[in-house]
């Protein structure tokens, strides 16, 4: 059996924003001339492990946020610490860095079991950018209170704004937001879960995952002592790995970009998920290709009779790629093949 789950996502995104830089960040294709918007590896691990949260209704793991004051009693800001705490789901499925200032503490670190690329365009001529210009109008409302403050931040009367806007002009009502980019088109995203991590943390003190008061909190909640290709470690119990795996498995298949502004909000709506071994066939399974015809446009495929390979495909889906395959239920399954998948592998005894 592999160690290493693939996934790949489509989803369709509608005149929205992923993060927001300058409007909504991007890359530049240089094959194709064109700006690509794209949501970074991060934001969608965050977005995942979010869902995980909401899924299992937990509170997320919390953060320590140090800071140093200066000889000039100043704020200066410092460290930034995890709970270092596989028992947070989203600790132990996010991985974690604990570097202590001054190199006093043992750093610990450990590797998160997933790997998440960036949703990008699924080719750069299926995914680009527009821009339009937005407007904060508050001019039909006539409890407005304006202030204009003269060059030494002194407030004007209403008389001495009356006369400083003659022969100007300008409402004092409304704000014009211009060159706002908006991202649209079909967008792919990669996961692969590294099984042999994903519910075992390393006893290696060496490179220690854990501090010794974490490991005995762990051991005396249940966890596992085992051994895989890493060296000694615990494993979670199974019924943590049973509730956390479906939650893990319903998170990949309905997470969303959670960041999107009120006024651009879209559904990004999943139209495929491919489930594979292997990573070059998952990488045709979902995929584009350049037209016949005209080589400006790109045609999106959804490649359904590839061996080794678990294709499922919403309703939606149709409206946008040639397919045959669309079923109500397709991300139901998705989830549940993950979950089995998960499950199926054996680890309290990798070795």
């Amino acid at each position: 059996m592999s160690n290493t789950i693939y996934i790949r996502t489509l989803k369709r995104a509608e005149h929205t924003v992923f993060c927001v830089s300058d409007g909504q960040k991007y890359y530049y294709d240089a094959q194709f001339n064109r700006r690509i918007p794209f949501s970074s590896g991060q934001q969608v691990k965050r977005s995942i492990l979010d869902t995980v949260s909401e899924v299992l209704n937990t509170t997320p793991s919390p953060t320590t946020f140090l800071f140093d004051v200066t000889k000039q009693k100043e704020l200066k800001e410092g460290e930034v610490y995890g709970t270092c705490d596989p028992t947070y789901p989203d600790q132990l499925l996010g991985g974690w860095m604990k570097a202590a200032k001054g190199g006093k503490d043992r750093t610990l670190k450990r590797r998160s079991p997933l790997s998440i690329s960036a949703m990008r365009g699924l080719h750069p001529l299926l995914a680009g950018l527009d821009s339009d210009n937005a407007s904060f109008d508050r001019s039909d409302r006539p409890n407005n209170v304006v202030v204009v403050r003269d060059e030494k931040g002194n407030r004007l009367s209403e008389e001495e704004i009356v006369a400083f806007l003659e022969g100007k002009d300008r409402s004092l009502s409304r704000k014009w937001i211009p060159n706002q980019s908006r991202a649209s088109g079909l967008f792919v995203s990669d996961i692969a879960i590294d099984l042999r991590r994903l519910f075992a943390v390393s006893l290696n003190s060496f490179e220690p995952e854990m501090s010794d008061e974490t490991i005995e909190k762990l051991k005396s909640e249940g966890w596992i002592a085992s051994k895989n290709v890493f060296g000694d470690c615990l494993v979670a119990p199974k019924d943590t790995r049973e509730m956390w795996a479906k939650a893990l498995a319903k998170a990949i298949v309905n997470w969303k970009i959670t960041s999107n502004q009120s006024r651009t909000f879209s559904l990004m709506d999943t139209l495929a998920i491919s489930i594979s071994d292997n990573a070059n066939l998952i990488a045709g399974s979902i995929r584009a290709k350049l037209s016949e015809e005209d080589s400006s446009k790109a045609q999106p495929i959804i490649d359904e009779s590839l061996n080794n390979v678990e294709t499922y495909i919403t309703l939606q889906a149709g409206g946008f790629i040639r397919t045959k395959g669309e079923t109500a239920d397709a991300l139901d399954r998705a989830e549940q093949s993950l979950i089995d998948k998960m499950l199926a592998f054996d680890f309290e005894s990798q070795i």
